[in-house]
């Protein structure tokens, strides 16, 4: 099974541009989950918890400033990339968008190579897994081109699904995990796992970790999931 694609939230309010732009995003690879106001925008981003969200400016009742503004003032949003597209090309446009907490502003008609070169350097920093880095904490060290884990000197064997757990971990040291946010990452939202696989996992993750020794480097957060760290 691969590794749950990125997904980007695309807000737009014009169908056909939603329509193309969506089509684009899935063919280099992203879960598109789209949204076609600003009041659906706030649902979706409870729902699918996307990693980067595409937010026109123009839209009707709720403009796309006052979401990205909502966005960035809760906790639970904050961190997710917010790129706004617009036709305002003037400066203080951009300026305004950039001060309210876009991450980056895209001015249409713009080039979908170079929109998609945006996404993906804001995609490197918030899942770095997804682009071919090395991601390291304390002394684990994961290479997610070659899919080799190492712990000190020492390669370390994980299964698949053991390294895509990893991954997610790894991309935030710390972070508190849900079985559910788990579920979704690791496996994928189209397929239905109970829970208690994602337990069985961890402890599979957990004896791997420690095949040479060492202390466990995960938590487990009662009530709450579980964190690297």
């Amino acid at each position: 099974m691969a590794a749950q694609r990125p997904t980007v939230l695309l807000v737009e309010d014009e169908p056909a541009q939603r329509e193309v732009l969506a089509y684009n995003l899935s063919a280099e690879g992203f879960e598109v989950v789209t949204a076609a106001n600003g009041e659906e925008a706030m649902v979706a981003v409870e729902e699918a918890a996307p990693d980067l969200i595409l937010l026109d400016w123009m839209m009707p009742h709720v403009s796309g400033l006052e979401v990205c503004r909502r966005l960035k003032l809760r906790p639970e949003t904050r961190g997710i990339p917010v790129i706004m597209l617009s036709a305002r090309s003037e400066e203080v446009d951009k300026v305004r968008g950039l001060e309210i907490g876009a991450d980056d502003y895209v001015i249409k008609p713009y080039s979908l190579v170079e929109l998609m070169a945006r996404l993906r350097a804001h995609l490197r920093r918030v899942r770095p897994a997804t682009a071919g880095l090395v991601l390291e904490f304390g002394d684990i060290r994961l290479d997610s081109e070659t899919h080799r884990v190492l712990r000190g000197e020492k390669v370390l064997k994980l299964g698949p699904t053991e390294f895509r757990l990893l991954s997610t971990f790894l991309e935030k040291p710390g972070r508190v995990f849900s079985r559910e946010q788990l579920l979704d990452r690791v496996w994928g939202r189209d397929i239905y796992v109970d829970t208690r696989t994602v337990d069985v996992h961890i402890g599979r993750l957990r004896k791997a970790l420690m095949q040479h020794g060492g202390d466990d480097p995960l938590r487990t957060v009662r009530g709450a999931g579980y964190a690297l760290g």
